[in-house]
């Protein structure tokens, strides 16, 4: 099994900045999982950048170890897990990069590989639920974020990432019923921002409601709720308050709290999940890196709750 580089093997400052310092793979055949950058911003609405998250994402996962101290998880003991580098997006065309990213996506299915993905903005949701839902049906989703990105349009354009999962439902991606939404909050233009997912059947938990709470009891709800259907994990670092996460396009303060976001990915632990992402990391908006740290060991926790990851 594959395993990251070791800090008494090469220094963390030293060698390839690959996921964790794992090796590069050109091809999904024989990984069990695969890390993947899609540098995709063109779909944001304010402050861009993300594009750069793939790159600071590895950079910073240098100091992650391979072993989860806090839940047991021993990944690479388990999983054959590599770096697959970046999907070649067109950084001209949204419309073509979507097509290049389902496509990419479905042959990393194909090959029974569950990819954990670098954003990017949220765009990128759309294209890989496409690719999700042609390999397992219509899929539950786990959406942890400030906003519902649920909007019809915006400047008149139906694919940007505020859109992409009112664009799931209309393509029969989701199932709404087994689709939790994470860490809502702050200002919008009508209560419908939040009642039109919630017409749709998702459930709705905003930040304000769970401030100062564990998030133990809501993730046995989310567990109960979506049982063993193929479930598909989707983080935007925008979900946790900018105290911690500043890094990002659009901010909101009232946000999650970093423990909470673990509490959230080690409670996705017994779902059958088929794929995560965490997008909108923004690294020119904040230059100390922890924003690509933390992002960087949540897509660690994402790896120890995939299905098949042993528990010490």
């Amino acid at each position: 099994m594959n395993q990251p580089l070791g800090g008494n093997e090469m220094p963390r400052f030293g060698g390839i900045a690959s996921m964790m310092r794992l090796p590069l793979a050109d091809s999904p055949e024989g990984l069990d999982a695969a890390f993947i950058g899609v540098p995709l911003d063109i779909g944001t609405s304010h402050r861009p950048g993300a594009r750069f998250g793939p790159r600071q994402i590895r950079a910073e996962s240098a100091l992650i170890r391979p072993y989860n101290m806090a839940t047991g998880a021993a990944p690479f003991d388990a999983l054959q897990v590599a770096d697959l580098g970046d999907v070649p997006i067109n950084t001209y065309s949204l419309d073509k990069s979507l097509a290049i990213i389902t496509a990419y996506y479905a042959r990393v299915l194909a090959a029974g590989c569950r990819p954990l993905t670098m954003g990017g903005d949220h765009t990128i949701a759309l294209p890989i639920l496409r690719a999700m839902a042609a390999r397992h049906g219509p899929v539950a989703l786990v959406h942890v974020d400030a906003h519902a990105d649920v909007n019809d349009d915006m400047f008149g354009e139906r694919i940007a990432h505020g859109t992409p999962f009112r664009r799931a439902v209309e393509e029969g991606l989701l199932r709404t019923q087994q689709v939790w939404q994470i860490g809502l909050r702050g200002s919008g233009y009508a209560a419908d921002d939040f009642d039109w997912p919630r017409r749709q059947g998702f459930r709705l938990v905003l930040a304000h409601e769970v401030w100062w709470q564990s998030l133990a009891p809501l993730m046995a709800e989310v567990r109960a709720t979506i049982g063993d259907a193929p479930c598909y994990l989707s983080f935007d670092i925008d979900g946790i308050d900018p105290s911690y996460a500043g890094g990002t396009g659009t901010p909101e303060i009232g946000g999650l709290t970093v423990p909470q976001a673990l509490e959230i990915i080690r409670g996705c632990h017994g779902l059958n999940l088929v794929g995560a992402d965490l997008v909108e990391v923004s690294p020119p908006y904040d230059p100390s890196g922890n924003t690509a740290l933390l992002g960087a060991n949540l897509l660690y926790e994402m790896l120890c709750v995939m299905p098949g990851v042993p528990r010490r």
